[in-house]
């Protein structure tokens, strides 16, 4: 049987040594969800959290199955902690599994330099401005397809207000490209970065990144960024981060649920 784990401290030390923002927020409860085999002492346990599945521990295949509720998008990104997980996943997803790589970068709090993401925000053409995430542009992105998952993990205004921080890049007045918080811990965020894609190439994500950046460190905040792909790393790398290293994870689609 499968336990949502309400003491999920208990699953700690399951995850012991893993430096990802989102697993984090899941063990202090702040957002997502640690499902195990066992409450108290697990030796097993995955973290669900919007479209990321973290597979930690012991491989257990009845984990690797398991989804809690229907899957509305019918997606999810699914990290093995090691290669026995990785085999379950692909013996059980089959050929719905793609295995991708993705780029973890270094968390460095003091890495930032103030003045090089000036200049980056400075370069943004005379036409387009730089706003915050505020009430109306949350709602805005609630309801647009392109740039949703900057907002997506927080059900309302207010939560998001409390927990999450975000910059949008406006041309005539509505957003364009957008730097937010997918997710939100004890202490920081996870940065998703997205541009409508008529306005993609021009540094527009660049000056919505720096610019958050900015935000997070006035707000004591640590900006997490995990890499999807080598334009990801790039752009990471420009900001001020480091790379860490590379890593699997299997973008898995099926049928979503009705």
């Amino acid at each position: 049987m499968i336990y949502e784990m309400e003491k999920r401290e208990n699953a700690a030390s399951v995850f012991a040594g893993w430096e990802e923002t989102m697993i984090w927020s899941c063990l202090q409860g702040v957002m997502g969800r640690i499902y195990a085999t066992e409450k108290e002492n697990p030796c097993s346990a995955v973290a669900m959290l919007g479209d990321f599945c973290f597979y930690a521990g012991k491989p257990d295949g009845e984990l690797a199955a398991f989804l809690p509720e229907p899957q509305q998008r019918g997606f999810l990104i699914a990290v093995p902690q090691n290669r026995g997980w990785a085999e379950l996943l692909e013996k059980h997803y089959g050929d719905s599994a793609k295995k991708v790589v993705r780029y973890a970068m270094k968390k460095e709090p003091d890495v930032f330099d103030r003045a090089k993401l000036e200049d980056i925000i400075g370069q943004l053409p005379s036409d387009y401005t730089i706003a915050p995430v505020d009430e109306a542009v949350f709602h805005y992105c609630k309801k647009e397809a392109w740039c949703r998952d900057l907002v997506a993990q927080f059900d309302d205004w207010q939560t998001y207000q409390r927990l999450g921080a975000g910059v949008v890049v406006k041309k005539d007045g509505s957003p364009v490209s957008g730097a937010s918080s997918y997710s939100a811990y004890y202490g920081g965020i996870e940065i998703e970065i997205d541009t409508k894609e008529e306005y993609r190439r021009k540094g527009l994500a660049s000056a919505c990144g720096a610019a958050l950046i900015l935000e997070c460190r006035k707000r004591g905040l640590y900006p997490g960024w995990d890499a999807q792909n080598l334009w990801s790393r790039a752009l990471a790398e420009k900001l001020g981060y480091h790379f860490d290293y590379a890593y699997d994870a299997y973008e898995i689609t099926f049928e979503a649920a009705e």
